[in-house]
């Protein structure tokens, strides 16, 4: 092999391994989440692309007895005060590195705040790590969420 072969087949290498992840799976589809006081399944989420960014929308809500079988988000501030929550975007502006999704913002439609956000996807796919956290990173909360 000659040097200009050479560094055409190190170049596409490390193209190919730099865009590695684009080909396996993303954060994209359905996830249940789990609730942080009981450890139960609290709702299922369905993570989307567009546009290079990644937003998030409640699908579902496991119901405990006597709760609102129709919540809505009452303690939301911004646009989505009274929307109910099955339908309710909840995360939004997301840009994947690999395995990281960050940049955005998450809503907590319990409290109504809007927190920054990232992610990061497990290598098989199975989990995501989602973070809400104010300022930065340390100070917040982490989730595991489950591929449906």
């Amino acid at each position: 092999m000659n040097v200009r072969t050479g560094i055409v087949a190190g170049a596409l290498t490390a193209l190919i391994a730099g865009n590695a992840w684009a080909n396996e799976a993303g954060a994209e589809g359905r996830w249940r989440t789990i609730s942080d006081t009981d450890g139960k399944p609290r709702s299922i989420v369905r993570i989307d692309e567009k546009a290079g960014t990644y937003e998030a929308v409640v699908e579902k809500i496991f119901f405990k007895a006597g709760e609102d079988t129709d919540p809505v988000c009452d303690k939301c501030t911004d646009a989505r005060k009274g929307q109910k929550i099955i339908g309710l975007k909840i995360m939004n502006g997301l840009k994947r590195d690999g395995f990281a999704y960050e940049g955005g913002e998450i809503l907590d439609p319990d409290n109504g705040k809007v927190y920054r956000a990232k992610m990061k996807l497990s290598p098989d796919g199975k989990t995501l790590e989602v973070r809400g956290f104010i300022g930065v990173s340390l100070f917040g909360r982490s989730q595991t969420w489950y591929r449906e």
